[in-house]
């Protein structure tokens, strides 16, 4: 399954496996997701669309088992607040469906914030570009590909 994602990958020379599952639409859920691909949900990440109030459209990217803190983003960002987009435009805006949603080979290029805990990783998951295939790779590859710039901008989900 070559995916743009994946595409930009091979293009990169960056080291990664795909790994398959089958999709609940009802559920796309990062927990779902890390049991389909057996691993724990601390290490797939996901990918919210975000606007900032001066800065625009920017993607987060943080662990599945969290939550976006979006004050910490607008910070790290250089904006006041920042709030994500509604889910009728993350298509037009990234190219990708919801569950699907990746940083790599996105229909334009965002700055791309990154949680600070990939780096206790060896390896991460994040979306191909669609839903049912997940890629693993390594923190510092992934960053190097999408331009990521670190901060903590995650906190624990309430439940």
């Amino acid at each position: 399954m070559k995916t743009n994602a994946v595409r930009l990958l091979d293009t990169l020379g960056i080291a990664y496996d795909l790994r398959e599952y089958a999709v609940d639409p009802d559920d796309l859920a990062a927990e779902s997701v890390a049991q389909k691909i057996d691993m724990p949900t601390e290490q797939v990440f996901k990918t919210l669309v975000v606007r900032g109030d001066k800065t625009g459209i920017c993607l987060a990217v943080i662990p599945g088992d969290t939550q976006l803190d979006l004050k910490a983003l607008a910070k790290l960002a250089g904006d006041r607040s920042c709030q994500p987009v509604p889910l009728k435009e993350v298509q037009p805006l990234t190219g990708y469906i919801r569950g699907g949603v990746t940083a790599l080979a996105c229909k334009r290029e965002y700055p791309v914030y990154v949680d600070e805990l990939i780096e206790i990783f060896d390896v991460i998951s994040i979306s191909a570009g669609m839903r049912g295939l997940q890629i693993l790779l390594a923190p510092a590859d992934y960053l190097r590909a999408v331009n990521g710039m670190i901060g903590a901008i995650s906190q624990p989900k309430v439940s």
